[in-house]
């Protein structure tokens, strides 16, 4: 029997291929492979990869003791890392974030401080304070000058520094002569403090070309022996008002107001009509940067006090205004667990968490650009004794904020290198490095 064989193919190859079959079903064939290759990849080195980046941002814990939280998120608020973030600490001068946002939230950015003036039946000028925390030299010269054209003569200048209580304590606030210890004060000039020096032959002077020396502040000077820089004029609102009646009586003489008589504590009638009622050339928004700037633990009380008086009604007091800045942070940021006991972190009873504080940034984040500005970063610190903290954001892309807060309760010295770590592996993280 002839069995009919098949017909024999070629044996000539191409790669070990049969050349009957195409290129094109070896390019089938090589897709399928890759296509195996490239699932298989994520799943074997996905890992190793999300572990390499991460690994940047971990890195940035090691600096993290049990006394310490740090916590940072994006600018969605997803958390990237964090340690200890759930745990009180002190926060020393970042509560003034707080401070701040309650103020923006309650009187507007827009607002502006007043400060009152009244003619007597008896040719006196009575000036009423309201607490404005930059009622400067530059700004009592400007309310002379639309003084001076009002009036022409006049003999005394009343005071009236009772729209704050006359017995304010500021937990934490030391009662030193330095110019972080200054007290609040409804009516007062330069943060109630004289910047003084000495000339050369050892004469006390004004340190500032637009301030003069006033004989109270001469005499402040002299009893607690300054020699060069700012100190605070002391305990008593008494006095931190003359001494701003005394710069205010100054300029009045330089614009040709004849000011005949002394300065005088006071109190307004309420029959009385305003002569002028001055409006701050600084706005709310203006205030609050400047406080952050120099991290006026003065200006932040003064807002915390203004605000009780505002709504509640003089005389203005620290509870009242700590009302309001808990009452925001219970109601609006949902923060239950914080201890407010004034408003600029100068008490080392004040205790938040970086969790809490994380809210504060996310809802203060519209503010962002008061706070002080290096390359990348928008931050404010905090220094007390053993503490050292800074929180504000990464600036990654420009509508990019990625918030951190870095809590050290203990002796430490590398608070860069912790920010640097972050500010470092956040942008290398965004970048997919």
């Amino acid at each position: 029997m002839i069995y009919n064989k098949p017909e024999q193919k070629p044996q000539h190859t191409i790669l070990g291929m049969d050349p009957t079959k195409s290129l094109a079903y070896f390019m089938a064939k090589f897709r399928k492979h890759l296509a195996i290759f490239l699932w298989i990849i994520p799943i074997i080195f996905g890992p190793l990869s999300y572990s390499a980046k991460a690994q940047g941002l971990q890195a940035c814990l090691h600096w993290i003791t049990e006394s310490d939280s740090i916590i940072l998120a994006d600018a969605q608020g997803n958390i990237l890392i964090r340690k200890h973030d759930r745990k009180e600490r002190i926060p020393a001068s970042t509560l003034k974030l707080l401070t701040a946002l309650v103020a923006l939230r309650e009187m507007g950015p827009a607002y502006r401080f007043k400060t009152t003036c009244y003619l007597t039946g008896q040719g006196n000028l009575l000036i009423k304070g309201y607490g404005d925390p930059l009622l400067i030299s530059e700004v009592l010269n400007d309310m002379a000058q639309v003084l001076a054209g009002r009036i022409h003569r006049i003999k005394d200048i009343i005071v009236d520094n009772h729209y704050f209580s006359r017995s304010i304590t500021i937990p934490g606030r030391g009662h030193s002569t330095n110019s972080y210890d200054a007290p609040p004060a409804a009516l007062c000039a330069n943060f109630n403090t004289i910047n003084v020096t000495r000339d050369r032959y050892g004469n006390i002077i004004s340190a500032e070309p637009q301030t003069p020396l006033t004989p109270l502040g001469e005499r402040i000077a002299k009893t607690i022996g300054a020699r060069d820089g700012r100190y605070t004029l002391g305990d008593d609102p008494d006095v931190a008002s003359r001494y701003a009646g005394e710069i205010l009586a100054h300029f009045l003489r330089e614009k040709g107001v004849a000011v005949t008589g002394s300065v005088r504590l006071g109190t307004l009638s309420p029959a009385m009509r305003p002569l002028l009622t001055y409006r701050s050339p600084f706005t709310l928004r203006e205030v609050i940067q400047k406080m952050l700037e120099f991290s006026s633990n003065f200006m932040a009380n003064q807002l915390v006090i203004s605000m009780g008086a505002i709504r509640y009604g003089p005389p203005g007091t620290v509870e009242k205004g700590l009302r309001i800045v808990r009452g925001y942070a219970n109601r609006e940021l949902g923060l239950n667990n914080i201890r407010v006991v004034e408003g600029s972190g100068i008490s080392r009873d004040n205790r938040i968490s970086a969790k809490d504080m994380l809210t504060v940034l996310m809802h203060f984040r519209p503010y962002h650009h008061l706070l002080r500005k290096k390359t990348n970063l928008f931050y404010k610190t905090g220094t007390l004794k053993d503490v050292r903290t800074c929180v504000g954001y990464i600036k990654v892309l420009p509508m990019d904020l990625y918030p951190f807060v870095i809590f050290v309760n203990r002796p430490f010295h590398q608070m860069d290198h912790i920010i640097t770590c972050l500010l470092k592996a956040t942008i290398r993280k965004k970048k997919g490095l």
